[in-house]
């Protein structure tokens, strides 16, 4: 098959016998699936880079339970045949104003002065970004608009489990999902071939979201030794819940820990719905690290 793609992650490898290949993960409007281009010459490493846009001609097969392409050959597209990266970019599944428009509500749910007044700033100052960025390079969320997606999936799933469980309190909850992953803007590059800023490698989304929650009271005059300011800040630092997962200090209110669940939740929903997408009824995945390094079952009655 010969298919126009765009080169999303492109890493430079070194096979057995000494050769160098090029480890390739190509995508277009539906997803993406990776390939590997064998005796790449200095002239193909410096010709095909992450953000390209590229003619494949190949096989669809699967190794190891995975979809992958065998690669013939890739030739540069021109600038002249009219393609653009953003048709190659894959999109959140639901429109950027209708995220807007769940974004507005839930924010507006927020009364308590403290934490009304940090969301807003802090949505406001990252706004274009927040409705733009992937919630991830990899694993889940990882599209165009897939941070606003996840957050989103989140606080829908937040408004129903307060009809279920008592004492949970609402703006609070709702403050810590709108920021947890608000400094993903700061750690990712952006929604075309994403990749960790230095930032992001040196510091992380967790403490970065930190200090801008830090920042922003500053800058607003809010008193950081307010209780109310003190929980905003636990619930953005615990919850990756364990601290080998990345969080400085465990989840120790009800929030926190909810915010914990629905974000682990939400991940995992939607990383083995993506891996499900790509194999057929009767099959089983590859394995998935982030999974805990689990293959899934397709049932039958999932056409």
């Amino acid at each position: 098959m010969d298919t126009i793609v765009l080169l999303k992650q492109v890493d430079v490898r070194v096979a057995k016998n000494g050769k160098q290949f090029l480890a390739i993960v190509f995508e277009d409007s539906s997803g993406e699936i990776s390939g590997k281009y064998w005796d790449a010459s200095n002239e193909d490493v410096n010709l095909y880079q992450a953000g390209e846009i590229v003619e494949v001609n190949g096989r669809r097969e699967t190794y190891q339970n995975n979809p992958q392409i065998r690669i013939y050959s890739l030739r540069p597209v021109m600038k002249e045949e009219g393609y653009e990266v953003s048709q190659f970019v894959r999109q959140a599944p639901v429109s950027s104003d209708s995220l807007l428009d769940k974004m507005s509500y839930y924010q507006n749910e927020i009364a308590h002065p403290v934490w009304s007044k940090l969301v807003n700033y802090l949505v406001d100052k990252y706004h274009k970004r927040f409705f733009e960025y992937p919630a991830a390079k990899t694993n889940h969320h990882a599209f165009a608009g897939g941070l606003a997606f996840h957050t989103v999936s989140m606080l829908d799933l937040a408004h129903h489990m307060l009809d279920i469980y008592e004492g949970i309190n609402k703006e609070l909850l709702y403050s810590g999902i709108i920021l947890h992953d608000l400094a993903k803007t700061i750690e990712l590059s952006g929604p075309i071939s994403t990749d960790y800023t230095l930032e992001g490698n040196l510091i992380g989304h967790i403490a970065l979201i930190d200090e801008e929650v830090v920042k922003a009271a500053q800058t607003l005059e809010i008193d950081e030794e307010t209780e109310s300011f003190l929980l905003l800040r636990h619930l953005v630092l615990s919850h990756h819940g364990l601290k080998e997962y990345g969080s400085p200090v465990r989840p120790q209110i009800l929030e926190a820990e909810v915010l914990h669940r629905i974000d682990e939740f939400d991940a995992s929903m939607n990383m083995m719905t993506e891996s499900l997408k790509q194999i057929s009824p009767g099959e089983f995945t590859g394995r998935i690290f982030a999974l805990e390094n689990r293959k899934l079952y397709k049932p039958y009655y999932r056409k």
